[in-house]
């Protein structure tokens, strides 16, 4: 007898042997089993994934005679033993008549096979009607098909199959009941070849049916046509290497390799390995396709393992290698290969693309670790297991190139990103009844370390510490005013009260600090209050604003603060209330602990860009026990939560001249906590409502709105980013 290639030998004879197509069968067991049956069926999906396959099983279904007895009925479990479903296997069943419409495609062909639809079967309970690549026929044959298609006689069922399902008129595709195969995956596809070749006692390799199952590309048919090959090829073996060289497809391991290499940020290593596969001359263009294919896989493994395919078997490989990128490192690697692959027609070489869209990969990888730190799967804002820190020669460039980008001239006034005095800013209408209690430029809490200095610099001046103010009893430089309240707001300016404090007993711990960062002493006898400035004129405030919104900018507050030349009297009205109204300050042992207003003030110092900057502007501050600094993490931005970014953090603070350790936790932030990046949002709002009251009170935009019935697009205004340079 001769040899029965591996795809027909193995073609399923019942609904029960289909693999991959449980929909379809579900539907036609019931069906059957429940008798309601269409007169026409039409299969549809990719080559070899079964479609006259269950035709053929349907039309044993319909005219199965089990034990001989034609009165046994349609059954969905055909016996195959009776002489109609042997005849059907055989394909030597008259009343099954399989048409190639590919080759039968004129109208004459049509009306031919349509002329015997009349008579009763001859063998079977039905006459079955199988036209195969339906979508070939003839606009003419389907017109011809289509009255008989709708109402045939009760003896008749057609079962169609096709392709390409686009191509059929709406007509016909109305007129049967369709049912779409799936595609097979590479998991189902080894598993039944490793259940084909245990039988067929060949032994083979795993990894082997893995690439037959790829190459398969959702074809069952094509994958046991493949794996004839490859037992041929192998000698009655399938082996990984022969299967490989068969297909002439790359290793996999190739391309593990490759990202291995990146993971270790090793450019000798990556152009090592793009050599070696120069060798077996490979198509550059596919292995590029293959890494932009794993690094999907390894974006998925980081946020759902679970959802990880085992497409290539090697699904705990990934999970492994998905721990040793970052979450950005995947992302940006993915966004350069795909560049890369769009310019890989313009370059002079394939193999000279490749290299360059790998090396652009490392040149362009954030510069913060010199490697990726491991990253826990799932990426969520679970606390991270604590790691070795880098020693300074390590993360001390990564502030030192991040500080300048994200840094701004500390002169500039009113930008929205919240580099301006905190505490100077407009308070939310929860704590307007208390704030008027406090002047504009009221120091911050005592909470505040004297070591951090977040007041701007006047014309180019540099900032100074409260450590370098000389003390009372010596003369004070010309460029610092002579004046304790003067000293006070260029001292300790940067931090604004918590909405949870109370604002008296915070003001007047905030005076304390201004007195200590002057004096050695830690009681200083409260000056006298001096005449009042309040019938200066002030400047012109949009109707209806408070007293406290009158200002341009947060910052402005600040620099008029501190330029208040002090009168005759040396003093200025704010900080003369503000020592009027506030007690005997007192030193606080916890005066160096970073509270949540000293982290607001000192977000913008710290220099942070990037993922980084956005992880650390949804934090407050939880606790500062002095030694670790514990951060909470709004929910939503859990998953940025990662390793890299808190060690940046903690070197940030160190070279800010906050020594902590960082820990970042998830969770809840209550409502009335404003983080750095509520601060810099809440700022710009109100800035724009202020550059929008002062339009609409501005004479001329009034004349053009009386005159010509103008209208003022409010989301159009933008405020002045410099007030003082016009």
């Amino acid at each position: 007898m001769s040899y029965q290639v591996l795809a027909r030998k193995w073609r399923p004879r019942t609904f029960h042997e289909l693999v991959g197509q449980e929909h379809v069968q579900r539907a036609l067991v019931n069906a059957l089993d429940q008798g309601r049956l269409h007169h026409a069926y039409l299969f549809t999906g990719t080559r070899g994934v079964g479609k006259t396959t269950l035709a053929r099983i349907l039309a044993k279904c319909l005219n199965c005679t089990a034990n001989g007895n034609d009165d046994s009925g349609v059954t969905s479990t055909p016996c195959g033993q009776c002489e109609n479903c042997r005849s059907i296997d055989d394909g030597r069943f008259v009343d099954l008549l399989e048409v190639d419409a590919a080759s039968r495609t004129k109208v004459e062909d049509t009306r031919e096979l349509l002329d015997n639809v009349q008579y009763a079967p001859t063998q079977g309970r039905y006459k079955v009607y199988l036209i195969d690549e339906v979508h070939m026929l003839s606009t003419h044959s389907f017109n011809a098909l289509l009255k008989t298609l709708e109402e045939p006689p009760p003896h008749v069922k057609f079962l169609l199959a096709t392709t390409d399902p686009q191509k059929l008129p709406v007509t016909v595709l109305s007129r049967c009941l369709q049912f779409t195969l799936k595609n097979m995956p590479p998991e189902r596809i080894v598993e039944h070849l490793s259940k084909v070749l245990e039988v067929e006692g060949v032994s083979f390799d795993e990894s082997a049916l893995w690439l037959l199952g790829k190459a398969a590309d959702g074809s069952m048919r094509d994958a046991m046509s493949l794996t004839d090959q490859a037992i041929a090829f192998g000698q009655g073996q399938v082996r990984q290497g022969d299967v490989a060289a068969m297909l002439g497809t790359l290793d996999q391991r190739h391309v593990l390799t490759l990202l291995e290499a990146l993971a270790e940020v090793d450019a000798s290593r990556v152009l090592n390995e793009v050599a070696s596969l120069a060798e077996q001359g490979p198509d550059f263009a596919g292995v590029l396709d293959d890494l932009l294919g794993v690094l999907h896989r390894l974006a998925v493994a980081q946020m759902v393992p679970g959802a990880l395919d085992n497409g290539h078997g090697d699904r705990e490989v990934l999970l492994t290698l998905a721990s040793r990128f970052t979450a950005e490192d995947v992302q940006l690697y993915y966004q350069i290969g795909l560049q890369g692959r769009g310019d890989m027609d313009q370059a002079p070489e394939p193999r000279t693309a490749l290299e360059m869209t790998l090396l652009r990969m490392l040149a362009f990888r954030p510069q913060g670790v010199p490697k990726p730190a491991q990253t826990p799967l799932p990426m969520t804002g679970d606390a991270v297991p604590e790691q070795t820190p880098e020693s300074p020669a390590e993360s001390t460039p990564a502030a030192s190139q991040s500080a300048p980008a994200s840094q701004e001239p500390a002169s500039v006034v009113g930008a929205a990103a919240p580099d301006v005095m905190p505490h100077a800013s407009p308070t939310p209408a929860s704590a307007e009844g208390s704030q008027d209690k406090l002047s504009p430029t009221a120091p911050a809490g005592p909470d505040t370390p004297t070591s951090v200095e977040t007041s701007p610099p006047r014309g180019g001046e540099k900032a100074r510490p409260a450590s370098e103010l000389p003390p009372p009893w010596e003369a004070l430089p010309e460029d610092i005013p002579n004046d304790p309240a003067a000293q006070s707001a260029a001292s300790l300016q940067g931090v604004e009260a918590p909405a949870w404090q109370d604002d008296e007993e915070y003001a007047s711990a905030a005076v304390s600090d201004a007195v200590d960062a002057g004096s050695p002493s830690s009681h200083v006898p409260e000056p006298e209050p001096e005449p009042s400035m309040a019938s200066e004129p002030q400047e012109a405030v949009a109707p209806g604003t408070p007293a406290s919104q009158s200002l341009d900018s947060p910052s402005s507050a600040v620099e008029e603060a501190a330029d208040e030349v002090v009168k005759p009297s040396g003093r200025s009205e704010t900080s003369s209330i503000a020592a009027e109204t506030m007690p005997a300050p007192s030193h606080n042992e916890a005066d160096a602990r970073l509270n949540q207003a000293a982290w607001l003030g000192l977000f913008e110092q710290l220099g942070l860009g990037g993922l980084t900057r956005n992880l650390a502007a949804h934090c407050v501050v939880e606790q500062d026990d002095g030694d670790q600094l514990d951060l909470r993490l709004a929910p939503s931005q859990s998953a940025m939560n990662a390793e890299v970014h808190v060690k940046r953090i903690q070197q940030a603070l160190a070279d800010a001249g906050v020594d902590r350790k960082v820990r970042i936790e998830v969770g809840e932030i209550p409502e009335t906590v404003e983080t750095p990046r509520g601060q810099s949002e809440r700022i710009a709002t109100e800035r724009h409502a202020v550059a929008v009251e002062a339009l609409k009170a501005d004479p001329h935009i009034q004349k053009l709105q009386s005159t010509f019935g103008a209208r003022l697009v409010e989301t159009s205004v933008e405020p002045r980013q410099n007030p003082d340079s016009a």
